[in-house]
């Protein structure tokens, strides 16, 4: 551990403070923590600029490029695979189909291991390596397992994946045994994955990798920071983005607030966050003023399939912060979106389409106006979830109509039958 911690952790729902080098996910009330330094960073935003021309590893991560904002003093720890340094889209034809005069897409899907998670995962397992931890765990639909698993491998650690039984990503589950973690397939959906690795990483020696570790949200906050160095620091009116744990929310909002603070931008963006109609109860008490009621979880977009979000209050705070928004959108529009955002050459998984189809959802109903500059985010790669995108071309996918099919035709072994085939 660094001889000098920078930052305390302090409770969301009462504000108690706990020391920084204390191993701790939630406050003695029960309520998830933040980070938050104690001193000044130190870091201007052109040193952060000047990194972009450096070849050193730590200055290549779109994560540690940001450090001394992340985790200052890690430098021994780092554990890093080039995370970050993602795309910024533009699409003329995703425009026009949401009714908006441009957008940009930060493709978090170009990441090492095929989602965001790995800016939240080079953090959290860097800080694991801080506190000499020597096993880490995590319960996932897909895209937290396999980034985990591989972080977890290049530091030598030993890695335990909670899955629920049947409803994880087939490549992601190839990822995280690839990777050597030990998977374990529980008997239930993900919201009972989770409640189990906390329950176990309570009683064993063994340091937990999901979104309820703060310093995973640290790590994520490097979403935002990338994208507005991307955009060379002009903020856009909108940041939209896929809610399911609300992990990525929290971090979004806390760093937009904390490069604000620090006078890198003028204004904060206005954020929103887009749920599955299936796995909607942050909507829900977003739209009744209420507490959050866990609801057992059914959508296609599987990244989002959670009933039980663990960062919901934060992610509460952070859109108040940013005076946001939260709406909803069924599995029929999502997979409509994946097939526009496929079709546009950028690709996406179903989840990080919710993005595209809140945002044509939030411009019909004249929320985002129409010249609005809008940012969204696509948080994980094309190929999770592949099933759904053959069984949607081929017309299979049940109760959802293949309105822009592009079925795979078999062909004779002749150039004859291909001629035909090309021409038809």
């Amino acid at each position: 551990m660094a001889d000098s911690i920078t930052w305390t952790l302090v409770c969301v729902d009462c504000a108690s403070t706990f020391p920084g080098d204390e191993l701790r996910y939630r406050c003695a009330c029960g309520g998830t923590l933040d980070v938050v330094q104690s001193v000044s960073p130190g870091i201007e935003r052109e040193t952060v600029d000047e990194r972009l021309r450096s070849r050193h590893p730590h200055d290549r991560s779109g994560v540690w490029r940001f450090r001394e904002l992340i985790l200052p003093g890690a430098d021994d720890a780092i554990v890093t695979r080039g995370e970050g340094r993602t795309g910024l889209h533009p699409s003329k034809a995703l425009a026009a189909w949401v009714g908006l005069e441009s957008i940009v897409l930060k493709h978090e899907g170009e990441n090492p291991t095929g989602s965001f998670k790995d800016r939240g995962m080079t953090v959290g397992v860097t800080q694991a390596m801080r506190l000499g931890k020597r096993r880490v765990a995590c319960a996932s639909t897909g895209n937290t397992s396999a980034s985990m698993a591989a972080y977890a491998a290049i530091a030598g650690l030993e890695a335990y994946v909670f899955v629920p039984a049947g409803k994880v990503a087939f490549g992601k589950l190839a990822q995280a045994l690839a990777y050597g973690a030990r998977t374990l397939e529980i008997e239930g959906d993900f919201d009972d994955a989770m409640t189990l690795v906390q329950e176990l990483c309570a009683v064993e020696d063994v340091y937990l990798l999901n979104s309820i570790n703060p310093f995973r949200v640290e790590g994520q906050k490097a979403i935002g920071f990338e994208l507005l160095q991307d955009l060379e620091w002009e903020v856009p009116d909108w940041i939209v983005l896929p809610g399911g744990n609300l992990g990525n929310v929290t971090a979004l909002t806390k760093g937009l607030g904390e490069l604000h603070a620090l006078g890198w931008i003028d204004r904060l963006p206005r954020v929103a966050v887009i749920q599955a109609a299936g796995a909607n109860p942050f909507y829900t008490a977003w739209t009744n003023g209420a507490e959050l009621v866990p609801v057992r979880a059914e959508t296609l977009a599987t990244a989002i399939r959670i009933g039980a979000p663990v960062s919901w209050r934060k992610a509460l705070r952070g859109l108040h912060a940013t005076n946001g928004v939260v709406t909803q959108v069924d599995d029929a529009a999502i997979v409509e979106a994946k097939a526009r955002v496929d079709a546009a050459g950028i690709g996406a998984e179903p989840a990080s389409c919710a993005t595209v189809a809140g945002i044509r959802r939030l411009v019909a109903e004249g929320v985002i106006a129409k010249d609005a500059r809008v940012a969204g985010i696509l948080t994980g790669h094309v190929l999770k979830d592949p099933g759904l995108v053959v069984d949607y071309h081929k017309g299979e996918l049940a109760g959802i109509e293949s309105t822009l099919a592009n079925a795979p035709q078999r062909v004779a072994a002749d150039l004859d039958s291909l001629r035909r085939a090309i021409s038809g």
